[in-house]
Parts: C-alpha cells; structure tokens; sequence
C-alpha cells in the first residue's frame, strides 16, 4: 500500500452503516484519500464493504479492519477487499490475506511483535496504539527493523501531531475517530478529511 498511494492517509470508518457509504467515502475520495477501512465491529460489515468495493474500489484500496480470524479475510477477499487490517499481530491473518494477494497490515505493540509480523511475511506494520508510544519510540523500532519495513501509526493521530509521526519515520497514518465518528454527517466528514489533507500538504512542503 505504501508504494501504491500517492498520500498515505488510511480513513477508518467504524461504525459506518451501508445506506451512508455513498454519502461519506466520496468526500474522502474529493479530498485524496486513496484508501478506506470499514472495521468488521461496523453493523452489517459485509453490506458496508461490498458496497464500498463496488461504487469505489476502481478509485480507491478499499478493506476490512479489526480482521483478528483468517476465516474472516477469506469472507473479505470473496467480498474483492484489497486489505486487511489488524489490531494484533496473528500470523494465521498474515498468512491468510498474503495467499489472497491483500496488503496485510498487522497491529503490533511491542518490537517482538514487529518481528514476528516480519518473520511472517508482513511488509507493512500497524503500530497501534501509537500515541501511546508517541515519535521516539518510532525512531527507535526505525533503528533495528529493516529499512523495506513501512510502519504507520494508528490511533489517536490528529492533524496537529500527525507530522512528528511521519518525521518520526512512519510511512503513513490510519486515522479514526478524529476522522470519522459514528453518526456525524458528510459534511463533519469533509471538514475533518480536508483537515489532515491540509496536514499531510503542510508536512510535505516542510520535508522539502
């Protein structure tokens, strides 16, 4: 994923319900967003997903998150979901969402983790949760893992500190409830997806 999309802001929607998918994914598509995560804790996931995959998966990498059972990734890769994300790190869900050609995006806490993730196959890790950790544990797990490794931060990432993650060394970012809350309307959705939009710009032009 992180060498397909030009900016790497993964919106997760959970919560979301199927009847406002196509009120809420095109706003996030508008303001560049290029991939989506609907959790499978969202009522009637599958509903949600193959919506999604049908009215946007030529625009966007559209997958299920909270993905914690393999039987679960061969449900979304029926479903034509491109990945798979994960709030632990199970080799099975690895194994799985690499035999169905899905980006696999484990979520590690600790760096055993990382590199039982790695040993697995995963070419991109979710560190979750990264506020916890904050941007010098990010350097430091940086230090010791091979450089191919992308690592996004996820969970509690805002516009105002999401730029010391990605000079921390993260490849990207998933963004939830600062995102995307249950209930809000599309326009809460647009204003928030142009926000970080707004951030990721502001950080790439200090990159320079």
């Amino acid at each position: 994923m992180h060498q397909s999309i030009k900016m790497p802001l993964v919106a997760i929607l959970r919560g979301i319900t199927a009847e406002e998918i196509d009120s809420h994914i095109p706003p996030l598509l508008e303001a560049g967003f290029e991939a989506i995560e609907i959790p499978l804790n969202s009522p009637q996931w599958p509903l949600s997903l193959a919506r999604a995959v049908a009215s946007y998966g030529n625009k966007a990498i559209i997958g299920g998150g909270t993905v914690i059972d393999p039987g679960e990734v061969e449900k979304l890769a029926g479903l034509g979901c491109r990945l798979i994300v994960s709030p632990n790190c199970c080799p099975e869900v690895i194994r799985a969402a690499l035999r169905h050609n899905m980006q696999a995006l484990p979520g590690c806490f600790t760096a055993t983790e990382v590199f039982a993730a790695v040993r697995t196959g995963a070419n991109q890790i979710k560190l979750f949760p990264a506020a916890l950790f904050g941007p010098g544990y990010i350097r430091a797990l940086k230090s010791v893992l091979p450089a191919d490794i992308a690592i996004w931060a996820v969970g509690g990432v805002t516009p105002e500190n999401m730029a010391a993650f990605l000079q921390a060394g993260c490849t990207g970012v998933g963004l939830g409830s600062d995102l995307y809350r249950a209930g809000q309307s599309a326009t809460q959705t647009a204003a928030r997806a142009a926000a970080f939009v707004q951030a990721w710009r502001r950080h790439q032009k200090e990159a320079v």
